[in-house]
């Protein structure tokens, strides 16, 4: 035998009370109403009627407010429905009473009627009294949530005093124990110096600093949904220069029906916010080139080939061939896209990208349609690739299969050539084989003028790829950006993990810059260069100005809640082998020219001879497979133009 829970006997308690409290009301409110006419009527002759219709107004009252529901609201949590369904059912239930009175005991065979005063006065006091409570008990409710506040409770700014601010507040008001919120900032001049729950909007963002002081506020919460990335930006950097934490409220505005679900999102305000500059959104949401084609993702665990494989799934290809040798990323991306396909959408219809459905819907329809196959495969076996390539004759080849990390390369040029020169050239024959309509490789701007094995190797492959498009029907281009934020092994996990451990946060100069994308960015930028390209094409991505890392430490130091140099030390660690202080996009050589999209332009083609780059490969090919680290750093130097390797 199970009992209710304490939790159940609480709330059957409240309901109880609720519905006590009504009735006083009601027959408080009916009775009430009568006696006010008094002096105009005589009570003792009508009595009964006033007894037998409080009867009625008393059960309609109860009935129309159980159909509404009226009981079964959670009421310390009331919005303005609630109190609007309360006023609905009041006159529901006095326009009833009115039928049914006026109807039968008002009837000319009674000699009696009701007065019309008595119908007004007892349904507005019985509507007021009643939404009285209701109003009281939420009120009471929060006064004694607020009753908490101090006791371990983080003073609060919000910036930002709108709609998504609003829903915070009452939020944190109604149920957190966290945020105690002291004041907003708002640069509408009209909400300042005006309060919402009593909570008063002290200023602009410019007084952000000033406001933190007054008070101490420990974290501030940008609730700025629609704001630009330059005005977001220099809010940001104003908090930054307080000692505060800073959480941000994430994009909702596919939830903008459920203003509650703002206050779910409040986040850490993270690095890419520091930029400078907005996200660049670089395509279409539909690349038509990869509708119905089998695509093949070499490096498919990685951060850049998983987020391809996400991407490219949306697209609804006929099949999706992802190709790593680690086995543990590509085991997750798999498990992430088959888990999204097993989730089928409400509605399905002919064209999978159906406009009236939802991006989730389409998504999920666009996966359950694709084929996906994973293989376990090195892009350096000529075998393997060539087996690969006859069993799926894959459309579209998007090679992101290198080694990357600078200071490793530097110790092991062997493998670097290896993977990076030789498997870029092993997979592009064979896409040029097996007839492939376009082949994407994903470069970096440490190809230009590099001083470093990776970035050299990275040169010569995009060497390869022009090479390969003056011979080749396949459209070889290469894609080159800068720095991925979040990715793996890059700066932003590493500053993160050294703040949660109390630092030293380590930069290598205080002079280094570099250019900086989020992962959606560099993933687009792929996507629509394999839309753009004809052959041979190197295209680059306009990233704004390059950003100082000495200034992102810093700041992300001050929005973890920590002040730069005193609570968080920096130290400088000097340049690892092969780095430098600035990487750049273009060679002075190269030139630029536009494209119809403004974002992205083309680096021109070099002179390049296909016969002399693999006769002097095949020769090269001779040191790597000798793992002469010497041989072919001089070889790398020789091969490619503006190699300056670092002793």
């Amino acid at each position: 035998m199970s009992f209710p829970s304490s939790v159940n006997v609480k709330s059957q308690r409240r309901r109880i009370l609720l519905l006590l409290a009504d009735f006083l009301i009601i027959t408080t409110s009916y009775v009430f109403s009568w006696l006010i006419l008094m002096r105009r009527i005589s009570l003792a002759n009508h009595l009964d009627l006033m007894l037998i219709s409080a009867v009625y107004f008393i059960a309609l009252f109860f009935i129309v407010f159980l159909i509404f529901g009226m009981y079964g609201s959670v009421w310390r949590y009331a919005d303005v429905y609630e109190f609007i369904r309360c006023m609905i059912a009041t006159v529901v239930a006095a326009a009833l009473f009115l039928l049914v009175t006026w109807t039968w005991l008002s009837s000319p065979q009674s000699q009696m009627r009701i007065p019309m005063t008595v119908y007004f006065l007892s349904s507005l006091m019985a509507g007021m009294g009643t939404l009285f409570v209701r109003m009281f008990y939420r009120a009471y409710r929060t006064s004694r949530t607020g009753s908490y506040k101090g006791l371990g409770m983080k003073k609060t700014m919000i910036v930002g005093a709108g709609k998504t601010g609003t829903s915070i507040l009452q939020h944190f008001n109604d149920s957190h124990k966290q945020y105690e919120v002291i004041c907003f900032a708002d640069d509408d001049n009209d909400k300042i110096g005006r309060s919402i729950n009593n909570v008063k909007v002290e200023g602009s963002t410019k007084d952000i600093p000033k406001l933190a002081d007054k008070h101490g506020i420990q974290v501030i919460i940008l609730a700025l949904s629609s704001t630009s990335g330059d005005k977001l930006k220099q809010i940001t950097n104003l908090c930054a220069k307080t000692k505060c934490q800073l959480k941000k409220v994430a994009d909702m505005r596919g939830l903008v029906a459920d203003p509650q679900a703002y206050a779910k999102q409040v986040l850490d305000v993270s690095i890419e916010d520091l930029l400078g500059r907005d996200v660049v959104d670089i395509g279409s949401e539909t690349f038509e080139y990869l509708v119905g084609k089998v695509v093949m993702v070499t490096g498919a665990g990685g951060s850049i080939g998983s987020e391809l494989c996400r991407q490219i799934v949306r697209q609804n290809p006929k099949s999706l061939i992802m190709v790593d040798i680690a086995e543990n990323g590509l085991y997750d991306i798999q498990q992430e896209l088959k888990g999204l396909s097993y989730r089928q959408p409400a509605q399905s219809s002919e064209n999978p990208m159906h406009t009236n459905s939802s991006p989730t819907d389409r998504c999920q329809e666009a996966i359950s349609q694709c084929s996906l196959h994973c293989e376990v495969a090195s892009v350096r076996e000529v075998a393997k690739t060539d087996l690969l390539f006859e069993r799926y004759k894959p459309e579209i080849v998007y090679h992101a299969a290198a080694h990357k990390h600078v200071p490793l390369m530097e110790s092991a040029p062997e493998e670097a050539v290896k993977n990076n020169i030789y498997g870029t050239l092993n997979v592009a024959n064979h896409a040029n084989k097996h007839g492939a309509e376009r082949f994407v490789m994903i470069s970096t701007d440490k190809a230009v003028n590099p001083t470093n094995v990776m970035g050299a190797t990275k040169r010569v492959c995009e060497m390869i790829i022009q090479c390969m498009a003056q011979k080749s029907k396949t459209r070889f281009v290469a894609v080159r950006f800068g720095n991925v934020l979040g990715s793996d092994g890059s700066l932003l996990p590493l500053l993160r993990s050294q703040i949660a451990q109390g630092g030293p946060v380590t930069v290598t100069h205080p002079e280094i810059i570099r250019y900086f994308m989020t992962i959606s960015e560099a993933v687009s930028l792929v996507l629509t260069a394999g839309e753009m390209a004809q052959g041979g094409e190197i295209f680059v991505l306009d990233m704004g100005e390059p950003v100082k890392i000495l200034d992102l430490a810093e700041s992300l130091i001050r929005l973890s809640g920590y002040e730069p140099y005193k609570d968080i030390d920096i130290s400088f660690i000097g340049l690892r082998p092969g780095e430098k202080l600035f990487e750049e996009l273009l060679m002075d050589e190269e030139g630029i020219r536009k494209t119809p999209n403004s974002k992205i332009f083309i680096g021109s083609p070099l002179d390049i001879s296909p016969g002399q780059l693999f006769s002097f490969l095949e020769e090269m090919n001779i040191a790597a497979q000798e793992n002469d680290s010497d041989e072919l750093v001089r070889q790398l130097n020789e091969l490619v133009p503006g190699f300056k390797p670092k002793k």
